[in-house]
């Protein structure tokens, strides 16, 4: 799920994607289905490297790449069939305007800092005190989506932003009715790439098993042989392996940051494989231990004959 600025219906089959680009800045992909009764936004916020201006975000257009994530389930065998909302040209600014987008069938601004969200209407805007209930916030940047109202599974919505971050961030916080609450209902699916994670796991084994290292469950193959990589504007890493964690149930109402390690795009030499050969390994030394050893007392024998 995700901040809403008016009460929703019913939020469900949120999917996000992550990525580092090793050029200081994270690309993230978002979807879910959600129900609203009025015209609503979605909020996003996102740690930006400050100062945040116009520049430190850009917005990636996925309209023609509906099936986004469905083509990431294709690296894990059984898939499944999870789904975010569109929106028209309605909404009002002020004079003191921020920048609008149209990304795909969205409706889009930035707002760099918490003071500059008095730039959009209030009907896309939260109270100030509700922020204010979230300090850590202070210093994010906010990717604002307009939502129509009615029940919706539009295409995934898509950005890159500047960070000084090394770690992997998700925003999952939830507000779905102005309160911020302690503990909050999950139905989240999270993907990720990192050349770090590629360099530490096993082989693939099943779809849902995670691995022992990263915790995550790896696909069985790269992402450029399940998706199409015309059509996910530079989002995906061909090279690399996807990465997948399901949230569901109760959980602690925050944003979710994933611990990476080493460089984000170029794989380092994996030893957990020779693991594989461990048996064959030993067999083949106690193999050449006995031969050599056998051979010792051969030559000795033949050398004590008279």
């Amino acid at each position: 799920m995700c901040i809403f600025s008016q009460p929703v219906v019913s939020v469900n089959d949120t999917r996000i994607f992550a990525r580092l680009t090793g050029q200081g800045s994270q690309l993230l992909a978002y979807q879910m289905h959600y129900e609203s009764r009025d015209s609503n936004a979605m909020i996003l916020p996102i740690p930006v490297q400050q100062p945040a201006n116009a520049e430190s975000l850009r917005f990636i257009a996925l309209d023609d790449y509906d099936d986004f994530f469905e083509d990431l389930d294709l690296g894990f065998p059984l898939h499944q069939q999870m789904s975010i909302g569109c929106s028209s040209n309605d909404l009002e600014l002020s004079d003191n305007h921020l920048e609008v987008f149209e990304v795909g069938s969205y409706i889009a601004s930035f707002v760099p800092t918490l003071a500059e969200f008095s730039r959009l209407d209030p009907q896309f805007r939260l109270p100030e005190e509700t922020w204010a209930s979230i300090p850590k916030y202070e210093g994010y940047g906010f990717a604002v989506f307009q939502l129509v109202r009615g029940a919706k599974k539009p295409h995934p919505m898509a950005f890159e932003y500047k960070t000084t971050w090394t770690d992997l961030y998700f925003p999952t916080m939830h507000i779905h009715d102005g309160e911020v609450k302690a503990t909050e209902q999950f139905d989240h699916v999270l993907y990720l790439q990192h050349a770090g994670f590629d360099s530490s796991v096993y082989g693939y084994r099943n779809c849902n098993l995670e691995d022992s290292v990263t915790h995550w469950v790896r696909s069985q193959r790269p992402a450029s042989k399940v998706c199409d990589m015309n059509r996910a504007a530079g989002l995906l890493a061909g090279d690399l392996l996807l990465h997948r964690k399901l949230l569901r149930g109760e959980r602690a109402n925050d944003d979710i940051v994933v611990k990476a390690w080493g460089d984000p795009l170029k794989p380092t030499f994996n030893f957990r494989y020779l693991s594989t050969y461990a048996p064959w390994l030993v067999m083949a030394i106690a193999t050449l231990a006995w031969f050599f050893h056998r051979r010792s007392v051969v030559k000795k024998r033949i050398a004590e004959r008279p």
